[in-house]
């Protein structure tokens, strides 16, 4: 195989290739790529070792009774869910939760509007992940018609206010958005629809997300101003790369959370 002056491979790029994890990826497509298993074998590399440093945090979460939310927000097919998973993979499933609420019950819409939330929050020693928050009704509740514009004005007033009460109870509070571009989220929208093991993820908001691409982008933009407070900013992640994001998510996390081994 012949490499371009640019493409040289050096010693520690051979470790990485003659590893199971690399020796797997090379061989896993007919045509033997090195660039593209390289990338696979170092971002699967680091992938673990910031999992094992997630589970040290577990640890010394559940130790000392620290609560964690994370929020996870973004438009649909940002890969929210990608990074939940990878940031939950190896955790003890007895200490945490994933929090993708339905659409509020007839009981639920009677409430003010924070408290099937607050029902969700975690206990002390546990880490509660938000796949979509309270923040549903800051853009995709009034893009799709589903609030009033006096419910969204209420909610925009009260929400710093509420996080702040999260914070103060002891908690920690990370806020993620995932950033996709248009073209990006087309091109996912058309891959989960020629899956047959991914079709399901289309819901009816999901299939009008291009059409209202422009009113996202408008409440998203007031969202991002609005809510971006000194006690909980926003943390934009640049989502067109899956792993790239992944990455960036839980070293965050990492950074963030001021555990101890």
């Amino acid at each position: 195989m012949n490499l371009d002056k640019e493409d040289k491979i050096t010693e520690k790029d051979l470790e990485l290739l003659n590893s199971k994890l690399g020796l797997r990826s090379l061989f896993a497509n007919k045509n033997i790529d090195l660039k593209k298993t390289l990338k696979e074998v170092k971002y699967e590399n680091r992938l673990r070792e910031l999992q094992e440093e997630l589970v040290k945090l577990q640890t010394w979460a559940i130790k000392n009774g620290k609560k964690i939310v994370i929020l996870f927000e973004g438009r649909d097919a940002a890969g929210k869910g990608g990074a939940i998973r990878r940031v939950t993979a190896h955790i003890n499933p007895r200490y945490f939760r994933v929090v993708a609420l339905n659409k509020p019950s007839e009981d639920e819409e009677g409430q003010w509007y924070f408290q099937r939330y607050v029902n969700k929050l975690p206990e002390p020693g546990k880490i509660v992940l938000f796949d979509r928050s309270w923040y549903n009704r800051a853009v995709v509740e009034p893009v799709n018609g589903f609030c009033s514009d006096e419910n969204y004005n209420i909610f925009m007033s009260q929400v710093n206010d509420f996080e702040k009460m999260i914070i103060q109870s002891n908690t920690y509070l990370i806020k993620f958005y995932f950033s996709i571009t248009k073209e990006e989220q087309e091109k996912r929208f058309t891959d989960i629809k020629k899956s047959d093991l991914k079709r399901w993820k289309m819901s009816a908001v999901d299939e009008r997300a291009q059409l209202l691409w422009d009113d996202y982008t408008k409440y998203k933009e007031v969202m991002l101003k609005e809510t971006n407070s000194e006690h909980a900013p926003w943390v934009i992640i640049e989502a067109n790369k899956k792993t790239i994001a992944r990455i960036q998510a839980i070293e965050h996390i990492l950074k963030t959370i001021p555990y101890k081994e």
